[in-house]
């Protein structure tokens, strides 16, 4: 019987004009699909003229210029809505998705869906949610008195996965489904007999705790910075108000 991590896997991740999930922009998107481990991978990648400014932090980080956007990349509204019509099909065909701190990447989507489309994430899935499979949420559950930073770059180097071009989005989204792969096998004792939909729910458990513990620290640093819970899709701010 083949194990969860050893099987069919897809993962998604985004380049972005910065790190506000209400107000940032899309700018890079990448889909990986790999059917077992060591398997031939699909990508499918996605370049973005999102019609706003491109800071000069976020190309120091990814690399992509406003000039280039605007000569290369496809309007937000059609983009977004094929993303996510590709994260369905994974839903459809019962696939993992893996997303490296996934609260970032999916809920910037349903954001841009919002915004572009007038629509949400959870429309385009039908209202079922993707199976996630966030690394970052599982390392600090699974390894958490381990001390130091917790990046994709900090968790392919301690898992020995090999990260080239990083902050290109294929490549951090391979990099993130080969993690998934090596934290199953560090741990299969404690993963094995979990199915990824069973994961799925204990993740969104993990994650509140960690969140927990992130905002009591801050309480005693004095540092007034709210944590979010909710995982892997944060709640649209109009909705919830």
């Amino acid at each position: 019987m083949t194990r969860w991590y050893e099987g069919p896997l897809a993962a998604f991740d985004t380049e972005t004009t910065g790190v506000d999930v209400e107000q940032d922009r899309i700018v890079s998107a990448a889909l990986i699909v790999q059917e077992c481990a060591g398997g031939r991978v699909r990508t499918t990648r996605w370049l973005v003229n999102p019609g706003v400014p491109v800071p000069p932090g976020a190309t120091e980080v990814h690399g992509l210029t406003d000039e280039h956007l605007q000569r290369h990349g496809r309007w937000p509204a059609p983009v977004v809505e094929e993303i996510a019509r590709a994260l369905g099909e994974q839903q459809v065909a019962g696939r993992p998705v893996v997303v490296m701190n996934a609260p970032f990447d999916l809920t910037l989507l349903d954001r841009e869906l919002r915004r572009h489309r007038a629509s949400s994430l959870s429309r385009y899935l039908d209202n079922r949610p993707l199976t996630v499979l966030d690394p970052r949420v599982l390392d600090k559950h699974l390894d958490r008195y381990r001390k130091g930073r917790r990046t994709l770059t900090d968790l392919c180097a301690h898992y020995g996965i090999e990260l080239e071009g990083a902050h290109d989005a294929a490549a951090d989204a391979m990099a993130s489904l080969e993690l998934v792969r090596a934290v199953g096998r560090r741990f299969a004792a404690r993963l094995e007999r979990l199915t990824p939909a069973e994961l799925h729910t204990l993740q969104a458990v993990w994650h509140a705790a960690q969140a927990r513990g992130l905002q009591a620290w801050f309480a005693r640093q004095g540092t007034p910075e709210a944590v979010d819970p909710h995982w892997p899709l944060r709640p649209d701010l109009s909705t919830a108000a």
